[in-house]
């Protein structure tokens, strides 16, 4: 798998420590449309491997910090650049939609940013 797990201090670490733009899927076993997502998710972290770090956190596991982020349906998708919040992606998306909303936010390194 290309994705990391997060717990609640594995996702404040990251977003800490993070070099690189981060992707978190908030998700949870029992959403169908969660489940839908699941492989593009995979798909967009094998793909931009290296320049953007991918992870899935889930929301019943770890409510504080969906709430925290105001998750209030999920799927979710939030880009995190510098540990800031810098886009949202709510509900079953295609990967093009995925692909579309990070490119509107940053460049996926592949320029060598």
């Amino acid at each position: 798998m290309a994705t990391l797990t997060l717990s609640e201090a594995s996702f404040t670490a990251l977003l800490r420590d993070a070099a690189k733009p981060v992707l978190v899927d908030f998700w949870a076993p029992w959403c169908a449309p969660c489940r839908l997502m699941a492989p593009v998710i995979e798909a967009v972290a094998r793909q931009f491997e290296g320049a953007l770090i991918v992870g899935k956190l889930n929301v019943d596991d770890h409510p504080r910090v969906a709430q925290a982020y105001g998750v209030m349906s999920i799927p979710t998708l939030i880009g995190f650049r510098e540990g800031m919040p810098v886009m949202r992606l709510q509900g079953l998306a295609p990967k093009h939609a995925v692909l579309q909303a990070l490119e509107s936010v940053w460049n996926d390194g592949r320029d060598g940013e």
